[in-house]
């Protein structure tokens, strides 16, 4: 993956709800936005992703969702120096994005399915959703500065790099404020 550039640090603290509903159709509602991740190991980071997440929670109450996968250690073998280190590898976070959008269409909760995503592990999703519900509509929208050649070669996919001004009319004021709580914009998350 590319490294994040400073500007695209501008809009990280987005509003997702306010986002996603750019994308849809003039006559479709957004119900709700899933948004799955894994609490990062590093204590600063992690509050700062708190502040993003609590913040879309505060803003917009049950249409905003998220749900936590976790890091485990595992075990890497420098090819080079034969030396053994550790590392984190993010775990639960792709089933758990399979497992909503399958119970979503067959539950019957949806139409239209959006997975922002380049990452190829939901291919299997993808075609299931497919062939099993081909009365669903599934668009795969990429990540600014991401791509998946796999992904390319079975669906259209919308790159977001190319809808910079949707993420311009989503960004949640510096401090979100309601009641009694509030959230500030990490100093980190501009250029």
């Amino acid at each position: 993956m590319a490294e994040v550039t400073p500007a695209w640090k501008n809009y990280y603290w987005i509003d997702l709800v306010k986002f996603c509903s750019k994308f849809l159709p003039d006559d479709a509602e957004l119900i709700v936005v899933h948004y799955f991740t894994s609490p990062p190991q590093n204590t600063e980071k992690r509050r700062r992703q708190m502040a993003f997440l609590n913040a879309n929670r505060l803003i917009n109450g049950e249409k905003f969702k998220y749900l936590n996968g976790h890091y485990s250690p595992k075990d890497v073998s420098c090819g080079i120096c034969k030396k053994t280190f550790q590392t984190l590898e993010e775990k639960r976070t792709d089933v758990n994005i399979a497992l909503q959008v399958i119970m979503d269409c067959y539950e019957d909760n949806v139409d239209l399915v959006y997975i922002i995503t380049a990452d190829s592990d939901q291919i299997p999703t993808m075609q299931l959703i497919k062939n099993k519900f081909p009365g669903k509509v599934f668009k795969v929208l990429f990540p600014p500065l991401t791509s998946s050649h796999e992904i390319l070669q079975i669906t259209k996919v919308h790159h977001l790099n190319d809808h910079e001004q949707k993420f311009k009319e989503s960004m949640m004021p510096g401090e979100v404020v309601k009641d009694g709580k509030k959230y500030t914009r990490p100093p980190g998350w501009k250029s």
